[in-house]
């Protein structure tokens, strides 16, 4: 395979950009966004939960895309579609039904970014060679990771600024006309240095060879000695994040006089940008080298008990309800590096365990299709359970929530060649793995 004619550094870094932006919109900012507004947080749950059903599905028509000569061509489509699908949010936002039309558009936005992250993920490893695809896999978790900075750290911080000036959903309005501003100058960009790879295979394919081989993949994988446990444990293993990480933010806006901590958009906008993310990104790191210094099956559990910190920190938090901002930005920090550290694990287990075999990738990407899926429905539930419960039990019941995945620990079938040193190979860019979130969303 011959290597892109122009330094990856003219593309990487505002693909990986726009594929971060897309995705923290749809995943991060509309539920804050949404709490502002002054919607419930059932509401919240419910449907921000069935937006991440895009990437749930995506590896089933992924293969289909393999039937398009050009993967630059829907990386810029998918781009384009994303700005216009923000533009029109911001006007949506100025109308009566307003509430209905945005999930309407972030359904189209989610798909867009679904699709985007497999064109993307596909022209990177075409256009590069394996050495090149180890030298810039850095590139790609930094400049994802960047647009997690600007989402949070900075238009979430402009939107609470603004919010109190010019009104929540003047603010707001404003906010979608820049996301969808920087997207289409992207995508402009992104037409003219993204390489034109072709997929030289394109031509000896058809949708009834392709859905063939999807159906046998997916036989092949339902097949495997263990699955249905492991499919139980990756499920398990996110029932208490799903919940947490969707609530925990939403605790934060919260008026105190409801339980909350009261903070301003643009306070949590501050926190989660700035020490959140960094945060987030050493525990990954940390997790990553852990795992492969011991060995996944014996760093599980400990991999397990790390993902229980965000729960013991919101309980606590729920609990004491600081008022200082330097207390509070503390905890967020412990929380989201117990987090980060915590779920490499998921990551190594699904590479390991239920991936090897004839159809490795493709199984890779229906377990984190799946592990998505675990995600997606304590998400939604999570919601209703805190409006029956309270912030404070809510989070005391995530903490129990995270018992069943230990438990099923005792029941889960690892690879007879299984060896826990091989775990370190694996594990060379776990930190940037876990640090970017498209790679197993």
């Amino acid at each position: 395979m011959t290597p892109a004619p122009t330094s990856p550094l003219r593309w990487v870094p505002t693909l990986y950009f726009a594929q971060g932006l897309q995705f923290f919109v749809v995943m991060l900012i509309a539920g804050l966004m949404f709490k502002s507004m002054g919607v419930g947080n059932d509401a919240i749950a419910r449907w921000t939960g069935v937006l991440g059903l895009a990437w749930v599905f995506k590896p089933l028509w992924s293969p289909f895309l393999e039937l398009l000569r050009s993967k630059k061509l829907v990386i810029v489509a998918m781009q384009f579609t994303g700005a216009i699908g923000l533009g029109l949010i911001a006007l949506a936002l100025q109308l009566p039904v307003w509430f209905g039309l945005t999930i309407a558009l972030l359904f189209v936005l989610a798909y867009a970014s679904a699709t985007h992250d497999i064109a993307a993920d596909g022209l990177y490893m075409a256009s590069l060679s394996d050495r090149q695809q180890a030298a810039y896999a850095g590139w790609q978790g930094a400049f994802f990771n960047a647009s997690k900075f600007l989402t949070l750290g900075g238009l979430l911080v402009l939107a609470g600024h603004l919010e109190t000036r010019i009104g929540v959903f003047n603010a707001w309005s404003l906010i979608f006309v820049l996301l969808a501003v920087v997207l289409g100058a992207l995508a402009t960009y992104n037409a003219r240095a993204l390489p034109g790879t072709l997929n030289a295979g394109a031509g000896d394919l058809n949708a009834a060879a392709v859905a063939r081989t999807l159906r046998e993949v997916i036989a092949d994988f339902l097949q495997k000695p263990g699955i249905w446990i492991a499919i139980v444990f990756i499920v398990l293993f996110r029932l208490a994040e799903g919940q947490v990480q969707t609530i925990g933010p939403l605790f934060l806006k919260e008026a105190r006089e409801a339980g909350g901590l009261g903070l301003s958009t643009e306070q949590v906008g501050g926190i989660y940008g700035t020490a959140g993310t960094a945060a987030f990104l050493v525990g990954s790191i940390l997790g990553g080298t852990f795992t492969a210094w011991l060995g996944l099956r014996r760093a599980l559990p400990v991999l397990i008990l790390a993902m229980a910190v965000p729960n013991v920190v919101f309980w606590a938090l729920s609990v004491l309800r600081p008022t200082d901002l330097w207390t509070i930005g503390w905890a967020i920090g412990v929380e989201m590096a117990g987090y980060g550290f915590g779920f490499v694990g998921m990551i190594l287990f699904i590479m390991q365990v239920v991936a090897p075999g004839r159809f490795q990738t493709a199984h890779y990407a229906l377990g984190t299709g799946v592990m998505q899926l675990g995600f997606v429905i304590s998400k939604t539930v999570s919601g209703d359970i805190q409006l029956a419960m309270g912030y404070q039990r809510f989070f005391l019941w995530t903490i129990a929530c995270g018992v069943p995945a230990l438990l099923m620990l005792f029941f889960l079938r690892w690879p007879k060649a299984e060896d826990d040193d091989a775990g370190a190979p694996s594990t060379r860019f776990l930190g940037e793995e876990a640090a970017n979130p498209s790679a197993v969303k």
